[in-house]
């Protein structure tokens, strides 16, 4: 069985879906970075980058939430695509655009100590042009690769969820019409919604206090 090491992170999510859509077994395992968690010995020998999803499959330790979700489509033979440069290509846009932005959009505009306009513009503006290019290429399909649901779409559902916060305004979406209907379908999927519950009653910590910020945020410190 595979051991999934999680917190409710974006990151996480996509592989919780990838997971509840294959119909895999796994073990869900809390990572709580609030409490610092992630720095455990235990843990760092998994993903010496101190950061969840990792899964234990068997002997294969695979951390990075695209690197899995490609590892388990490749085991499993479920969710790729015929044009394997365009999922790939796809893939690592979400790895080294989507999700680095959105999330220095929101520790510069929510958890920074101190508000810097530049950055909070720099990285607010450039999580809402990586949002335009998959609402561009999404088109009038029902995916991102057309007519295809594959991996691509769970790594950018990932990243798309927290959209409101990433942009400050739940209206934002209505920026994004062909992004909205996509996330609204996805989203209404059995997997997508037990994905989602993954970790509510797990007990993690909620309150971003000193201890929080320095187990999240230790270079600050």
């Amino acid at each position: 069985m595979i051991r999934f090491h999680y917190n409710t992170g974006p990151n996480p999510r996509k592989v919780a879906l990838f997971l509840e859509e294959a119909g895999l077994e796994y073990e869900p395992v809390r990572v709580d970075t609030r409490r610092g968690e992630q720095h455990s010995p235990e843990f760092l020998a998994l993903n010496p980058n101190a950061k969840a999803p990792v899964i234990e499959d068997g002997g294969a330790v695979v951390f990075d939430s695209n690197a899995i979700l490609l590892y388990l489509a490749e085991k499993t033979g479920k969710f790729l695509h015929d044009d394997r440069a365009a999922l790939l290509s796809w893939l690592m846009f979400v790895a080294t655009g989507l999700g680095p932005y959105n999330g220095q959009s929101v520790h510069f505009g929510r958890m920074a100590p101190e508000t810097l306009p530049y950055a909070v513009n720099r990285y607010r503006k450039e999580a809402a042009r990586h949002f335009a290019i998959i609402d561009r290429k999404i088109g009038g399909n029902p995916y991102v690769l057309g007519d295809a649901y594959t991996i691509v779409d769970m790594a950018a559902w990932g990243w798309t969820n927290p959209l409101p916060l990433i942009l400050e305004g739940p209206e934002r979406f209505d920026d994004f019409p062909n992004l909205k209907r996509w996330h609204a379908d996805i989203s209404a999927r059995p997997a997508a919604r037990k994905a989602l519950a993954l970790g509510a009653d797990a007990g993690f910590k909620t309150e971003m206090d000193d201890e929080a910020r320095r187990a999240m945020f230790p270079s600050n410190y």
